[in-house]
């Protein structure tokens, strides 16, 4: 047993009941964050407009590098808004419907191609990894997030759609 005034020993940490982690590995309530009734983790004030901010610089510097390197604005055109063909999942469900969404719009999948474009010399490659750059910065600057898979509305980045205090 601790003396009083002494810091808690082990069996004091043991003994503590913490939430499980929820959505982005962040506590519920823990600054920057709030949790849905769904159990939803997303951001909230400064970390909400830091992360809109991450996405309008990728989209600047996606642009940027698709005039250099691209094929041609009207095939900019044309894909900027294929990965919203994502959103054909959400008629399987929202478990499936997020899931799809999540694919098509987390920056691993672009990343991966311009990797392989430019490892490979495939320009196609190059610039179609700088067109879904662009979509995925797009969607993030203007506060459309990753989805949770308790409904459409539910994101990283905050609820979309009506003004909805969770």
């Amino acid at each position: 047993m601790a003396e009083p005034g002494s810091p808690p020993g082990f069996a004091h940490f043991v003994s503590l009941r913490l939430p499980p982690l929820r959505g982005r590995h962040q506590w519920p309530g823990e600054a920057g964050s709030t949790v849905s009734p769904e159990g939803a983790v997303s951001a909230t004030g400064g970390v909400r407009t830091l992360l809109r901010l991450e996405g309008a610089v990728v989209l600047g510097v996606a642009l940027a590098a698709y005039a250099q390197f691209g094929t041609g604005w009207g095939v900019f055109a044309l894909w900027l808004l294929a990965p919203d063909l994502s959103l054909l999942g959400y008629l399987a469900g929202p478990r499936t419907g997020a899931a799809l969404y999540n694919a098509a719009h987390s920056y691993v999948g672009p990343v991966l191609l311009l990797t392989l474009g430019v490892l490979a010399a495939m320009p196609w490659a190059v610039a179609g990894s700088l067109i879904w750059l662009a979509h995925i910065g797009m969607d993030h600057a203007l506060g459309y997030g990753l989805k949770y898979a308790s409904g459409f509305a539910a994101t990283h980045l905050g609820r979309i759609g009506k003004a909805d205090p969770w």
